[in-house]
C-alpha cells in the first residue's frame, strides 16, 4: 500500500473475521501513513505483520515482496486486496472458497461497479480486456485489472522470477496473462467495487497508461514469438467450473 492512512484501518478490521495472517506492505509511504501502519500493526500484532519498502517501488514490487513473505512463512496461497477501500472484504470468503476447491487456480474478482466509478476508468478497462483476449486467444480472463485475488504462491513466485512482470500498475494484468500462458486456470468471482468520494488514487493518467500500453505490446510480441515456436509453447489451462466437485486434491483445504 502507498499513502492510504484513512482507509487501511477499516480494511484490516473487516478482514479480521477471516482469521488468516495479514501482511501490510508499506510501499514507501509518507510519515503520516507510516505512523498509522505502525500503530495498526502494534494493535493487531497477533495476526498483522508490517513490511516497509524504503522507497515507493510500485504495486508489482510491493506484491512480489508480500508473496515472498507469505511463501517463506509456509503459506500456499495469498489473498490480495487493495488498501484504498475499493474492494468489499466481505467478498473475500467467496474467493477463498473457490481457492480451496481449485487450489491450482488463480481466483480473481470481476468488478460490479456502482455509480461512483469514473467513466474514463470504466471505458479504459475495456481496451485492456480486448488486448488480453487477443493475447490469450481466450475469453477465460473476464477482467484482468481487478486487484482482489487469491494467488497460488508457488506458481506465481516462480513466474515472477522466470519472466519480466511490470512493477507498477500494469502488474495485475501482466501476471494474470503470464500465469494463464503457463497453464494456471483462472476462476472469476463477481465482487462489488466502489470508488470512495474521499478516496486517494495513485493512478497517473499519462505515466500509467504509457506503462500499460508498453505492457500490452510486450505481451503481444511474446505471444507471437511463442506461437511461432521461438519460445516455450503456450499451454491452455483446463476449463474449470467453480463449485463442482473435481479430483481428490480439491477435497482438502490448501489455504494455510
Amino acid at each position: 500500500m502507498y499513502n492510504h492512512p484513512r482507509s487501511i484501518g477499516a480494511v484490516v478490521e473487516q478482514l479480521r473475521t477471516l482469521q488468516i495472517p495479514c501482511w501490510l506492505i508499506d510501499d514507501g509511504s509518507a510519515v503520516e501513513c507510516q505512523q498509522v501502519l505502525r500503530d495498526l500493526a502494534t494493535r493487531e500484532a497477533s495476526w498483522v505483520r508490517l513490511e516497509r519498502l524504503p522507497s515507493n517501488q510500485g504495486k508489482g514490487q510491493a506484491m512480489a515482496h508480500g508473496f515472498a513473505c507469505a511463501l517463506a512463512a509456509g503459506h500456499t496461497h495469498a489473498l490480495q486486496i487493495d488498501a484504498d477501500g475499493q474492494h468489499d472484504p466481505a467478498d473475500a470468503e467467496k474467493l477463498l472458497a473457490q481457492a480451496c476447491a481449485y487450489p491450482e487456480a488463480v481466483v480473481t474478482g470481476i468488478p460490479i461497479f456502482d455509480e461512483s466509478v469514473p467513466k474514463g476508468r470504466l471505458y479504459g478497462r475495456y481496451l485492456t480486456h480486448v488486448w488480453v483476449w487477443i493475447n490469450t486467444a481466450s475469453l477465460q480472463i473476464r477482467d484482468s485489472m481487478c486487484g482482489f485475488r487469491v494467488y497460488p504462491l508457488a506458481a506465481t513466485v516462480e513466474r515472477m522470477r522466470a519472466e519480466h512482470v511490470g512493477p507498477r500498475m500494469e502488474f495485475d494484468t501482466e501476471i494474470l496473462v503470464r500465469l494463464f500462458w503457463n497453464g494456471v486456470p483462472v476462476i472469476s468471482v463477481p465482487t462489488r467495487v466502489r470508488y470512495p468520494s474521499d478516496g486517494i488514487s495513485h493512478f497517473r493518467l499519462w505515466r500509467d497508461n504509457v506503462r500499460i500500453t508498453l505492457m500490452h505490446t510486450r505481451l503481444f510480441c511474446t505471444m507471437l514469438a511463442r506461437r511461432c515456436g521461438l519460445g516455450h509453447k503456450l499451454r491452455t489451462p483446463p476449463a474449470l467450473l467453480p463449485g463442482l466437485p473435481g479430483d481428490q486434491s480439491r477435497n482438502r483445504n490448501p489455504i494455510d
